[in-house]
């Protein structure tokens, strides 16, 4: 009766402010060309590209790429840098870790915890294998080359724990496939910014030929790995994904060779000069705090299996239990099926939002001999999506000779800041192969159809109240932001924080059950208050625990 009493009595308290909805508009198609341009214009030839944030300063963006010239034959690996986020970039088309006359391009990046730039490659005779150099000053000087294999491999993808609360924070992980029988998958990593590596470890043991191995970790210090199984025969076509996992920083891993099936486009694509591609994997993993934390994507280049159509489409699977299951196909791609238009070359990336971002190259809008780049963005975990051209001029594929049969590069690829996307591809439109990009604000691809009812910010009375165990608060927020939901007693202390992240536009319900709570056995039949802020912006409601 007390209880009911109670209820009765506070059922009125609502501590709110105003709020002033903004215009913010749900869109599922549209053009948008940013200002493109090149971050390190030269005359040598700059393909295969890369772009990561660092962890420390998200100023620091650091790109790279395989740079060459044939009069005299110099091959290596370029240094691309900026430290005021974008606004100016600076660097070399040589890395000048030494031996530099032995590199043999190939690199992968990262930048760990403490701010150190690492880069992997390919050496040059006698250095076969794979190499590693490191920079304490933002890339203008390199270390002397550090041998991680010396095996015969193809390129190594290498990506950094910064996750804090990680038991492997600040593990800097290599894989890679290598080229003798049974061409597995092998992997190693380093604690000290490269100054030394694990002895490298065989993943898989597999009966078909691995192809593009692609490394990422999760939020909990998970390591994920993934690699194409190929056809016995050339032109050694794409037929499964393999993956792993490790829960313990790469002593152990989970091997599935076969995780879901793919038709890849490698080959030749005669309209376009006859360049060399692939359909090999690219894999990201969602490290936010939102609902779809843990989430593995994983895109590939496809056709002739649905829901790829008859030309190459951009194809994503996702898992939601780390690994052990897969979605169905979704084509990611959303012009017209079997329209005679090319997608290819696609990399996955998520942001801090948790919206997944794919970018690739696309023919939709121009001439079947030439290309363009589009984004693709989900804020449903692949469920929906929109498109954006983001190349402001189109450019015509030749491969680049003396690099074998139809060699034009083999990647390109994205990363975020707090505020923008950072795409990167190569295209050849000043007649030479250049490293091209364009900054993407959030607040761009954001903006939605202006037929659709804006949101407005409001927190829900949540439901079941009165509660016990657990009740579902719902709430919908009109403008993107940092979000908090916490959970407080009649005294005002805090009892629980349900979300503390960014988040997008959108409605969300979060779950509040106090028997997850470490303070359950101390918690009374009560009244409740749960406070939502987002950016400067708050609302209160009551709610009541009964036991």
């Amino acid at each position: 009766m007390l209880l009911k009493k109670l209820y009765i009595t506070f059922l009125w308290i609502v501590i709110s402010a105003s709020v002033l909805p903004q215009n913010h508009f749900n869109k599922k198609s549209s053009l948008i060309i940013g200002e493109n341009y090149r971050i390190y214009p030269s005359s040598v030839t700059q393909t295969e590209v890369f772009i990561v944030k660092s962890p420390v300063d998200e100023n620091v963006l650091f790109s790279s790429g395989n740079t060459l010239t044939f009069i005299p034959f110099f091959i290596s690996e370029g240094i691309y840098v900026t430290t005021n986020a974008g606004n100016s970039w600076q660097g070399s088309d040589t890395c000048s870790g030494e031996p530099f006359i032995f590199h043999g391009g190939d690199p992968g990046i990262t930048i760990d915890k403490n701010g150190t730039f690492i880069i992997t490659r390919l050496g040059r005779s006698p250095f076969a294998g794979l190499y590693s150099h490191f920079s304490t000053d933002n890339g203008q000087t390199w270390s002397f080359q550090n041998a991680i294999s010396t095996d015969d491999l193809e390129r190594a993808t290498i990506t950094t724990d910064a996750i804090t609360t990680s038991s492997f924070y600040g593990r800097t992980y290599a894989a890679w496939v290598k080229l003798t029988t049974p061409f597995s998958l092998a992997f190693a990593f380093t604690d000290d910014g490269a100054q030394s590596w694990s002895t490298p470890q065989q993943i898989n043991n597999p009966t078909n030929r691995s192809a593009g191995g692609d490394i990422t970790t999760g939020p909990n210090g998970e390591v994920y790995v993934c690699w194409a199984g190929l056809t016995d025969v050339s032109p050694f076509r794409e037929i499964f994904i393999g993956f792993a996992s490790s829960s313990n920083g790469g002593a152990n891993w989970n091997v599935t060779e076969n995780a879901f099936g793919v038709n890849g486009i490698t080959g030749v694509l005669t309209n376009k000069g006859n360049i060399r591609v692939n359909g090999l994997p690219s894999i990201a993993v969602d490290t936010t705090n939102g609902l779809r934390q843990g989430w593995i994507y994983i895109v590939t280049g496809q056709k002739n299996l649905a829901p790829a159509g008859s030309d190459p489409d951009i194809i994503l699977n996702r898992s939601t239990d780390g690994g052990q299951t897969w979605s169905s196909a979704i084509r990611v791609n959303q012009d017209a099926v079997n329209n005679g238009k090319t997608q290819y070359f696609p990399t996955v990336h998520i942001d801090k939002f948790g919206a997944v971002n794919v970018i690739f190259y696309d023919d939709r809008n121009t001439s079947n001999d030439s290309a363009g780049v589009f984004l693709a963005r989900s804020t449903d975990g692949g469920d929906s999506w929109s498109e954006f051209e983001i190349s402001d001029h189109n450019y015509k594929p030749v491969p680049i000779g003396g690099l074998g049969q139809g060699y034009q590069g083999d990647n390109i690829d994205i990363t975020s800041t707090s505020s923008k996307l950072w795409p990167v591809w190569m295209d050849n439109s000043t007649g030479t192969y250049q490293i091209w990009t364009t900054p993407i604000d959030f607040s761009t691809v954001d903006v939605e159809d202006v037929n659709v009812k804006p949101l407005s910010f409001e927190l829900e009375q949540n439901y079941p109240n009165p509660f016990n165990p657990s009740t579902i608060i719902g709430f919908q927020i009109s403008e993107p932001g940092f979000v908090s939901l916490k959970i407080f007693d009649v005294l005002g202390n805090e009892i629980a924080v349900l979300v503390n992240e960014d988040k997008l536009i959108g409605y969300y319900n979060v779950e509040f059950n106090t028997s997850n709570l470490i303070i359950n056995n101390n918690l009374i039949s009560s009244i409740y208050f749960y406070r939502l802020m987002v950016n400067e912006v708050s609302e209160t409601k009551a709610m009541i625990l009964m036991k």
